[in-house]
């Protein structure tokens, strides 16, 4: 097998330029790397865009993706040029989930993602609580500006439901961020230990491809070796 192409796929609130650290770190050591930029309206139209990148690629690929990125990689990674999924404090659904019914009975004493109610079919995060829940490993500046540069997530992306989950038919990778208060480090150890991936720990907020991309080149790096080996 060639080697192979990682592409990386953002979630939701954010876009894709997030991924710089780990796309740099990664073509440093020459492997082709292409980010995704999701619309984030729904998961079907988000799957669609991932897959209109797969569609381009001449070879195997390693499917990565961050939060809401791993419910996308879930239903977009059954394309054949897809070797291995990677998720990065990601939602890892099964079939007939969403990220609604992951989120929808958290555990007691929990964080609760500070999600302002839905306008217009679009969500956002409190500004004023940006820093403390996505990114808390980040500089405060740069929590603000996130902050201000959100992204808005549609509703329907949340509501779409995971038919045929790559996971159950194709290797995977996750990375569990200790410390992130948006997606519970428990739950993530629990689509993980079912999704059957080798996981690994960090600690990390839940912005953890930001505040330690060559964390997440690393484990990115070890999917793509074994899908070459």
């Amino acid at each position: 097998m060639s080697d192979p192409t990682v592409v990386l796929v953002h979630g939701g609130f954010v876009d894709g330029s997030g991924w710089r650290g780990v796309h740099d770190a990664l073509v440093s050591e020459g492997l082709r790397t292409v980010v995704v930029q999701n619309p984030t309206h729904s998961l079907a139209g988000d799957v669609a865009a991932t897959r209109w990148v797969l569609d381009g690629l001449d070879g195997p690929a390693v499917l990565v993706g961050h939060s809401y990125g791993g419910a996308v990689i879930s239903e977009a990674g059954t394309h054949p040029a897809v070797a291995a999924l990677v998720y990065i404090a990601a939602f890892a659904p099964d079939a007939g989930e969403s990220v609604n019914t992951l989120i929808a009975d958290p555990p007691p004493g929990a964080p609760v993602p500070p999600i302002l109610p839905p306008r217009d079919g679009f969500l956002l995060l409190d500004a004023g609580k940006f820093h403390a829940s996505f990114a808390a490993d980040l500089a405060p500046a740069e929590g603000r500006f996130l902050a201000a540069a959100q992204i808005p997530w549609g509703v329907e992306a949340l509501a779409g439901t995971v038919t045929d989950p790559a996971w159950r038919s194709k290797p995977s990778w996750y990375l569990v961020a200790a410390d992130d208060r948006m997606i519970p480090p428990p739950a993530q150890r629990a689509m993980a230990e079912r999704a059957g991936a080798t996981t690994s720990e960090t600690p990390g907020s839940h912005a953890v491809y930001m505040s330690r991309p060559d964390t997440v080149a690393d484990i990115v790096r070890l999917a793509a070796k074994a899908v070459t080996a």
